[in-house]
C-alpha cells in the first residue's frame, strides 16, 4: 500500500518537475493534427449538410462541428502532454454548462462524432479517425437513402361542426391521423398529421373553401410535435 502511494506521489512530482514536457509536442505535430482535424471536420460538415432533413438548416451549428473537432484536438494534445495539465483541464471543463437546446437527436450524434474524432486525432491515432469517419459517414448517408420519402405535414383547421364532412372528404385522399381536437364556444380546432407523396399542397385551399371553415394552416412536420 505504501509502495503504491509512493509511486503515485513520484508520478505527481515528476510531472510537476517536468512541466516543460509540453515543449515535446513539435510544431509539425500541432500543424498536422490541426490540418487533419479540419479535414475530418469538413467531412462531417458535408455529411451533415447532405443528410439534413429538418425544417430549417442551421449553418452555424454545422460549421461549429468543424470547430468542435479542431478544439477537441487541441484539448487532447494539451492534456496528453502533462498529468498536471490534464487534471486542471478536467476540473475546468467540469464547470462548463451548455444551455443551448438540441432538438434533433441526430444533432447530438454529429456533436459526439466531432468530439470523438477530435480525441482520436489529438491522441495521434490518425488511421482510426480517417477510417472511423468514412464508415460513420457512409452509414449515415446509406440510411438516409432508405428514409421514408413521404413528406409529413401538420394541418390545423378551425371550423364549425357542419364543415366536418367536407374536410373529411378532402383528407380521405391522403394518409392522415388525428393528433388533437378541441372545442370552444362551438368552434372546433382539429390538428391532423398528413403524409404527402409530393409537395402539392393545393388541398389546403380546398379545405379553406369548405363552408364553415374559418382557418386552415399547414406546417412542415419536423418530428417535434408536442401533444
Amino acid at each position: 500500500m505504501l509502495l503504491a502511494e509512493t509511486n503515485f506521489t513520484d508520478i505527481i512530482k515528476n510531472s510537476v518537475l517536468n512541466s516543460d514536457k509540453f515543449g515535446r509536442i513539435s510544431t509539425v505535430d500541432i500543424i498536422i493534427g490541426l490540418v487533419i482535424s479540419y479535414l475530418v471536420g469538413m467531412f462531417i460538415y458535408f455529411v451533415y449538410k447532405k443528410s439534413f432533413k429538418g425544417v430549417v438548416y442551421s449553418f452555424t451549428f454545422n460549421y461549429s462541428l468543424v470547430l468542435m473537432t479542431m478544439i477537441t484536438t487541441l484539448v487532447v494534445m494539451t492534456i496528453s502532454s502533462n498529468i498536471v495539465l490534464s487534471l486542471g483541464m478536467v476540473g475546468a471543463l467540469s464547470i462548463v454548462r451548455f444551455r443551448t437546446a438540441v432538438k434533433d437527436p441526430l444533432d447530438i450524434v454529429f456533436m459526439f462524432w466531432a468530439i470523438t474524432m477530435g480525441i482520436t486525432i489529438g491522441a495521434g491515432i490518425y488511421p482510426l479517425s480517417f477510417m472511423g469517419s468514412v464508415v460513420i459517414g457512409m452509414a449515415i448517408l446509406s440510411m438516409n437513402l432508405y428514409r421514408n420519402k413521404d413528406k409529413t405535414f401538420i394541418l390545423i383547421v378551425n371550423y364549425e361542426e357542419k364543415a366536418y364532412s367536407g374536410i373529411k372528404s378532402v383528407l380521405s385522399r391522403f394518409p392522415y391521423s388525428v393528433k388533437s381536437k378541441s372545442i370552444k364556444n362551438g368552434k372546433i380546432e382539429l390538428t391532423v398529421e398528413v403524409k404527402l407523396k409530393t409537395s402539392n399542397t393545393t388541398f389546403v385551399e380546398e379545405i379553406s373553401d369548405v363552408e364553415g371553415v374559418s382557418e386552415a394552416i399547414l406546417v412542415n412536420y419536423n418530428g417535434e410535435y408536442a401533444q
